[in-house]
């Protein structure tokens, strides 16, 4: 185990409620492990749905594990939470991602 992953797991362990210790954890095994990856995004989803960042990265995690059901509620939701929370930029990155996943699906 790499040392940014137990730097970010000994944080979350102390302080569960911040989103940036899963988030990070979830960037850190991306490219390696994506389901361990995905299991972080999915506690994200599940305990801190206000967290935005999630929706892009767990809708194209999904989509690489051809879930198409679940990339499209991300897609949804976080678009729908994007709007709710005036967020401009991460709006158009996740429409942007949800045209091209339409395209292909």
């Amino acid at each position: 185990m790499n040392n940014r992953i137990t730097y970010l797991k000994a944080e979350f362990e102390l302080n569960p409620t911040d989103p940036f210790n899963a988030y990070g954890l979830a960037m850190e095994y991306l490219s390696n492990n994506p389901s361990e990856a995905l299991t972080w995004l999915e506690w994200l989803l599940t305990n801190i749905p206000d967290y935005l960042p999630t929706y892009y990265q767990a809708a194209s995690l999904y989509q690489d594990f051809d879930d198409a059901q679940n990339a499209r509620m991300c897609y949804d939701k976080g678009i729908a939470l994007a709007k709710a929370q005036n967020n401009p930029k991460i709006l158009a990155e996740l429409e942007r991602a949800y045209y091209n996943f339409q395209l292909e699906n």
